[in-house]
C-alpha cells in the first residue's frame, strides 16, 4: 500500500527558517540550530513563509521516518524559542566528586577516590555549569543536550561487582524538559 503524506509547519513569529536544498536553518530568541535531511523520498519546499514535508509513495517505514523528522523539525523549533534543559546532581558520601570543564570535554575527578580522571565529552554548542553539587545542561538542540547529560551520567557508572545500595555515588539526571523562561 502506497500513499503521499505531506504536512505543513507554520513556525512562530518570533523564529525564523531558511532552507538551502536539503538543509533547514532555523533561527530564534535562544539561538540557531540547523539540520540536513538528506533523504531521496523527502521534499521540502518554503512556502508562503511555512516550510512544508512531503513524501509520494511512502510505505510504511517512509511514515515512520516521516514522523521522527517531523518531531526534529518541532524539537529545532522549540529549541531556538525556549531551549532545552537537564539538571543533574552530583552524590557523594566519602570521596567528594570535582568537576572541572576544559574545552569539550568535562572532567570527574576523585570518583569513589580513584586517581586518574574520568572524562565526559559535550556534544555541540551545549552549555555546561556546575553549582556546587547541581550541574546543569544547556542548550538549543535537544539530542546534543541529551547525550551530553547521558556521557556525564554515565562516565560515573559503578563497575559490575559494587552493590549500588551502598556505592550511590555517582552524577544522575534528575530533572529534563523545555526551559519556561
Amino acid at each position: 500500500m502506497h500513499k503521499d503524506v505531506s504536512e505543513e509547519i507554520t513556525f512562530g513569529p518570533e523564529v525564523k527558517f531558511s532552507l538551502e536544498g536539503k538543509k533547514l536553518s532555523v533561527k530564534g530568541p535562544k539561538g540557531e540550530a540547523s539540520r540536513v535531511f538528506d533523504f531521496d523520498w523527502l521534499e521540502l519546499k518554503a512556502e508562503n513563509g511555512k516550510l512544508k514535508l512531503s513524501a509520494s509513495n511512502a510505505v510504511k517505514k517512509t511514515f515512520a521516518s516521516f514522523n521522527a523528522i517531523l518531531s526534529h523539525v518541532r524539537n529545532m523549533e522549540s529549541g531556538v524559542k525556549k531551549g532545552f534543559i537537564y539538571k543533574l546532581a552530583i552524590v557523594y558520601s566519602h570521596f567528594p566528586i570535582n568537576l572541572s570543564i576544559k574545552g569539550d570535554v568535562i572532567e570527574v575527578n576523585n570518583f569513589l577516590g580513584g586517581k586518574n580522571p574520568r572524562r565526559a565529552r559535550i556534544r555541540g554548542s551545549t552549555k555546561v555549569e556546575v553549582k556546587g553539587k547541581d550541574v546543569i545542561v544547556s542548550g538549543v538542540d535537544k539530542e546534543a543536550v541529551g547525550q551530553t547529560a547521558a556521557n556525564l551520567e554515565r562516565c560515573t557508572a559503578r563497575k559490575k561487582g559494587k552493590d549500588i545500595r551502598v556505592f550511590q555515588d555517582g552524577i544522575y539526571i534528575v530533572e529534563k524538559g523545555a526551559r519556561n523562561a
